[in-house]
């Protein structure tokens, strides 16, 4: 059985989105869809003493025509050093900021990028080359894409040989799921419930923030806090 997830890729991303990464044998990163704004694709939140802070890596749009986020450039380089700052100054006192900063700062300081795919796409890589995570991870430009929202899904699926694909629980709204049923192709729902609590800076525990949260504070035993990285269990929690 070969299991499929496929999502557009996120900036800096929450757990959840590499616990979905690492349930399944092949992700998908859906980067010709749409960029949308004020989205999770070129933003996310840290932790700060003030609370919650949104960091947003500036992107060109190009007004009402189609872009999709394969084609969206970034818009000057200063957004790396700043955000690098940032971390710096929200996270230096967490028990795991060197531990992290080893591999995370040469990711802002020592190459620049053109397109929001290619910075998400090597983020999301050397954060599950961290975790330990083997899955292999591919692109919706390296297939076919067929028309139709669930069409191109289940084709997609086809061209990579699943038998099993994991969706994320917001496209409830719009799956057909009889068309997985008819490709014979099973659909499971991820489910994001249940975290454990982990050691966290500034106030209130809250899930919803990027998984660097998690690095800086946990670093080597991040895993621990999420729920299908652990080699023992990968892809038999679903």
């Amino acid at each position: 059985m070969k299991t499929v997830a496929i999502l557009q890729s996120n900036y800096i991303p929450w757990k959840g989105y590499f616990d979905m990464i690492a349930a399944v044998d092949e992700f998908i990163l859906y980067d010709d869809m749409q960029y949308t704004r004020r989205d999770w694709r070129n933003r996310n939140m840290i932790k700060t003493p003030q609370g919650t802070h949104w960091m947003t890596v500036p992107v060109k749009v190009k007004g009402k025509y189609f872009q999709s986020i394969r084609q969206t450039e970034l818009d000057g380089t200063n957004w790396a050093q700043n955000h690098w700052k940032t971390l710096l100054q929200n996270y230096r006192k967490a028990p795991c900021f060197e531990q992290t900063a080893t591999w995370l700062e040469p990711l802002y300081l020592g190459r620049q990028y053109q397109y929001l795919a290619e910075l998400n796409s090597h983020l999301i890589e050397a954060i599950c080359a961290q975790l330990g995570v083997a899955t292999r991870i591919s692109r919706s430009s390296d297939y076919d894409l067929a028309e139709g929202k669930t069409e191109r899904l289940v084709d997609l699926c086809r061209q990579a040989n699943a038998t099993r694909y994991i969706s994320g629980p917001a496209a409830l709204d719009y799956i057909d799921a009889s068309q997985f049923e008819r490709a014979g192709i099973e659909l499971q729902w991820f489910d994001y419930d249940n975290y454990p609590v982990y050691p966290q800076l500034w106030g209130e525990f809250t899930h919803y923030v990027s998984i660097l949260d998690l690095f800086f504070n946990c670093g080597e035993q991040a895993g621990q806090y999420m729920k299908y990285v652990h080699p023992a269990t990968h892809k038999e929690l679903i």
